[in-house]
């Protein structure tokens, strides 16, 4: 019986039967990429064996592709999509001829790389060198969880020259990660020809180098592929690489080991004498006109749901308390945390705990903390896999490092529709002495580019501690972005905490600080306390300026908004560049909403040297003083 696990001894019918769906998975392979006229046969062919076992014999459920106590099974090798459809439409997931008709259509969940929205499939890999971090996100998650899966990826040969695939070996092996096999698929052939030309990589000798078990095998043969896999199951001591050596377009002849076969489909020619090769039926024009059918296989959701977790009490910060927004962060972890002792949850860092003030988390919850050393690449897509199995997931790095870094791995986990809690700290020139190279002024700015994360900007320790319960509860991924220094809190008119007692966190909202229709302010993160103190300096002047503090740059509220666009002057304050940041948000608001006001930026315009955050603050024009005179420029007094 298929689908068992590889506990089993594989039968002489079930090797048979293997060995059938390989041959027929070949020749749909040819009619989906010659149809097509593009893809990726030649790979597909040489890990087709790798693929039907996997798929064939993993414990799986077609019927429910998401049953939670499945294996996982994650392919970083995305453009091998026709081999890993196939195989799954094999195996029972869809039928075949879906994928015949419909690989590469605009509509079509069969993508040109392997989608999550695909039945069966795990993670959207197509940038090579994500698979295997992918995968040890999955593996942890099966001890966090306690549901005990396998988790299994296949990888090519070419992207082991990559970084991030050492990264994600080290941590795995830190890990103990003995319920993770890599399946590499050693054809020696890439897309640029012979991967002994393009890049030399010695692949057993760097997983050996970092723990890991290896194992060389014909990766054609069916019954040598399922015995290496079950001893890789079977084995507790060290995660096991197999390397099974393989030859592109293993099956027709004149595309084996031909790397011009690596990314192309086949002409009318060729596709008839290769289909005659592997002693099937052309099925190419019946596929074309079932092309023009709709298509049978609905994509999956697979955007992450929230995770119901308790808040607990928020923390109210009094105007004495000298502390910051990451303390305040890392406080609310530890409140979210003791509250929900059920839920699954994960915490990584990369080398800086005490700076992002995971610190605490660590010593009282070693067995959820991971540190993933200085491997911001990886990190990035454990955690985006980690939130996708059900784990409540928490990643804190400097803005450089988290974002600016890891700026494709959190493309990546958009597009998985990962759940990632992103707490971004040191970021703006707040950073203060680290200079230039470490001031992330650009973080508004480049969630814009993705179109599912959200961003919150807390502009001090209350608001901090309530946005960060409110994010754990969220859907989809969410960051976090704070600065460094310690700041004030600030108080309403009145003088009571602006953000404590009974105030509660909502997304997008715009919280007034102060009233006036002279003008409005609305500034974002640390600057926000200046900007309300350089208010209340002109309201002792006689001139009354509305005080904005907007946390969500990229969801503006459209009723705060309207009301800003009424007045004379709407000036916007970010330690952000002031091209991408809230006051690119707002200009936006403006031109969409055909509203017009006189709209002034203050944010950073270019790079900053080293020195207190209150002194670069001052130079940028950004500290109380100097938002001030900038109001008086704006208002012309």
């Amino acid at each position: 019986m298929l689908h068992q696990g590889f506990g089993g001894p594989l039968t002489e019918d079930m090797a048979e039967e293997l060995v059938r769906r390989a041959y027929a998975c070949r020749g749909a392979v040819l009619t989906a990429t010659s149809l097509a006229e593009s893809g990726h046969p030649g790979g597909s062919f040489s890990s087709m064996e790798l693929f039907t076992v996997l798929y064939g014999c993993a414990r799986l459920r077609p019927e429910e592709p998401r049953w939670p106590w499945r294996d996982r099974i994650v392919i970083s090798h995305g453009h091998t999509s026709p081999g890993v459809y196939t195989a799954l439409a094999a195996a029972g997931f869809f039928p075949l001829s879906e994928v015949e008709a419909h690989f590469r259509q605009a509509g079509s969940p069969f993508e040109g790389h392997v989608e999550r929205s695909v039945p069966g499939v795990e993670w959207s890999s197509g940038n090579l060198g994500q698979g295997l971090s992918a995968g040890v996100g999955m593996a942890l998650a099966a001890r966090l969880t306690g549901r005990g899966w396998h988790t299994f990826v296949a990888m090519s040969d070419g992207e082991q020259h990559k970084g991030q695939v050492s990264e994600a070996r080290r941590l795995a092996m830190k890990e103990g990660l003995t319920d993770l096999t890599v399946v590499v698929d050693v054809n020696g052939v890439q897309i640029s020809g012979r991967t002994s030309d393009v890049m030399p990589v010695h692949i057993a000798e760097g997983f050996r180098a970092d723990g890991w078990r290896t194992v060389e095998i014909d990766g054609h043969d069916i019954r040598v592929v399922y015995d290496a896999l079950a001893d890789a199951v079977a084995d507790e001591s060290a995660p096991v690489a197999i390397l099974a050596r393989t030859h592109m377009g293993k099956g027709v002849t004149f595309m084996e080991d031909e790397y011009e076969f690596h990314g192309r489909g086949l002409t009318l020619d060729e596709y008839a004498r290769a289909m005659q090769e592997l002693g099937l039926a052309p099925d190419l024009e019946d596929a074309r006109a079932r092309r023009h059918h709709p298509l049978a296989v609905p994509a999956l959701p697979h955007r992450t749901p929230a995770i119901e977790v308790r808040a607990g009490e928020p923390c109210t910060y009094d105007p004495e308390t000298n502390t910051d927004n990451r303390s305040a962060w890392g406080k609310a972890l530890m409140d979210i945390a003791e509250m929900n002792p059920d839920v699954a949850i994960a915490v990584l860092d990369c080398d800086l705990a005490g700076s992002v003030k995971t610190e605490a988390f660590w010593k009282e919850y070693p067995d959820r903390y991971i540190e993933c050393g200085v491997g911001e690449h990886n990190a990035a897509v454990v955690a985006g896999a980690l939130s996708v199995s059900d784990v409540l997931t928490f990643w804190a790095d400097f803005g450089v490092f988290g974002l600016d870094e890891a700026f494709n791995q959190q493309r990546l986990n958009d597009i998985n529709g990962a759940a990632v809690k992103l707490a971004l700290t040191h970021c703006g020139i707040d950073v203060g002495e680290d200079g230039k190279t470490h001031q992330c002024i650009d973080y508004v700015g480049s969630f814009r580019e993705l179109f599912g994360w959200r961003v919150m900007v807390p502009a001090d320790p209350n608001q901090t501690d309530r946005a960060v319960r409110h994010a754990a509860g969220m859907e989809g991924c969410v960051a976090v972005a704070m600065g460094r220094s310690k700041l004030p809190v600030i108080l309403s008119h009145s003088g009571d905490p602006l953000f404590g007692g009974d105030y509660e966190f909502t997304y997008g909202r715009i919280d007034w600080a102060r009233e006036g229709g002279d003008g409005v302010v609305l500034a974002m993160g640390t600057v926000a306390g200046n900007a309300v103190r350089a208010v209340d300096v002109l309201a002792d002047e006689g001139v009354r300026i509305a005080a904005g503090v907007v946390s969500s740059p990229l969801d503006l509220d459209h009723d705060a908004m309207t009301l800003a666009a009424r007045t004379p002057v709407l000036v916007t304050v970010e330690d952000h560049n002031v091209r991408t940041g809230l006051g690119a948000s707002v200009a936006e608001w403006l031109a969409t909403n055909a509203v017009s006001t006189r709209l002034v930026r203050l944010g950073i315009e270019s790079y900053q040297s080293s020195g207190t955050a209150s002194d670069l603050l001052a130079r940028a024009g950004l500290d109380a003083e100097g938002i001030a005179d900038s109001l008086r420029g704006a208002l012309r007094i």
